[in-house]
């Protein structure tokens, strides 16, 4: 991997020196992560069923990590322009500023057609992280979301908070609700959200370890939009379970995953204000997870209808390749030059 030059100069010390750091770090190659090959088997059994030619395509590129591209989140709240300069001085680019019909949102995230990887920042008290590394299109459902200033907001699945952070760089909501379930994953996103949000805007925000299956029924009708970012048989982290016996066990239970995943969307359903838009998204190929969980819920539902994601999906065209035959929403996979997703997105209005 070879680093372009370029000076970090204006960045705080802290940052310069673990980016230089890494630039060294990236000449050796890294250990090569090792596929889970009962995984495999689950998958190409399942995703050539359903997708055909198409999974041998993502197959590729999920088998070689060294593939993968990262999006920098910038974080707003730290004023790193030298951060933008660096960034765009290797071959960087603000891809958010191509999407419309959405200008107004400041979310800036800097993607290249390199594998330019940035070191993880580690989290000080006392100082506000300047960037965050994340698959690019986990903003996509963030754009779907739309959320606006003054707006009552649900991160039903909030952890490890990426998504939390995007939607706090677009909007400053009136209440912002970060919920985990998970105790581990619950400590890790208080801490992302202590790492990028001042103290000055943490007064909106309220960070539960609840349930999400029983916030609807706590908090009715109370939210203007709501993300579902639900628990999903994510493929990308599958592949590589260094856990057999455990990878067997998740494959065993990936049945109830749709199971949970409509309860939870029930739930935020539940919680959603007549008017108001709920986003659900996954990390998954898997249709029984996706389309089909939604498709359940709009049958059994007449208070609900999606909203079309085309103009979006369009907008975004030129950086991601979205999958052909989506019924519900649209589904971003990662193919060879756009290893991108996967990232399944729908939106849905809550009528009355």
């Amino acid at each position: 991997l070879r680093w372009p030059g370029g000076t970090t100069r204006g960045l705080c010390s802290g940052t310069q020196a673990r980016i230089e750091k890494n630039k060294k770090r990236h000449i050796r190659r890294k250990p090569q992560k090792q596929i889970c090959i009962p995984v495999l088997e689950h998958f190409d059994n399942k995703y050539r069923q359903e997708h055909g030619e198409l999974w041998d395509r993502v197959r590729e590129v999920l088998l070689l990590p060294c593939s993968w591209q990262y999006g920098v989140l910038v974080n707003k709240f730290s004023h790193s322009v030298p951060l933008e300069d660096l960034l765009q001085s290797w071959g960087y680019r603000n891809f958010l500023q191509d999407v419309l019909p959405f200008p107004q949102h400041s979310l800036r995230c800097y993607i290249s057609k390199d594998q330019h990887r940035f070191p993880r920042l580690l989290h000080h008290a006392e100082r506000l992280k300047e960037y965050y590394l994340l698959n690019a299109t986990s903003l996509l459902p963030v754009l779907a979301l739309d959320a606006q200033d003054g707006e009552c907001v649900l991160d039903m699945c909030a952890a490890p908070g990426g998504k939390s952070i995007a939607i706090l760089q677009s909007a400053t909501p009136r209440h912002f609700l970060c919920n985990e379930h998970d105790s581990l994953r619950y400590k890790w996103l208080k801490q992302t959200l202590e790492s990028f949000v001042p103290e000055d805007l943490r007064g909106v925000i309220s960070v539960t370890n609840l349930d999400g299956r029983g916030i609807g029924p706590q908090k009715r009708q109370i939210f203007d939009k709501v993300l579902v970012d639900a628990p999903c048989s994510n493929d990308r982290s599958w592949l590589y379970s260094s856990d057999v016996l455990k990878a067997r066990i998740r494959i065993a239970h990936a049945p109830n995953l749709p199971v949970l995943q409509e309860q939870l969307l029930r739930s935020a359903l539940e919680a959603l204000r007549p008017g108001g838009t709920l986003v659900y998204s996954t990390c998954t190929l898997s249709r029984a997870e996706n389309d089909d969980v939604v498709a359940s819920l709009l049958n059994s539902c007449d208070n609900v209808q999606t909203v079309n994601l085309a103009d979006l999906a369009r907008s975004l065209s030129h950086n991601f390749t979205f999958a052909k035959g989506v019924q519900h929403g649209q589904l971003i996979v990662p193919v060879k030059g756009k290893t991108w997703g996967p990232m399944y997105v729908s939106k849905l209005w809550k009528v009355h």
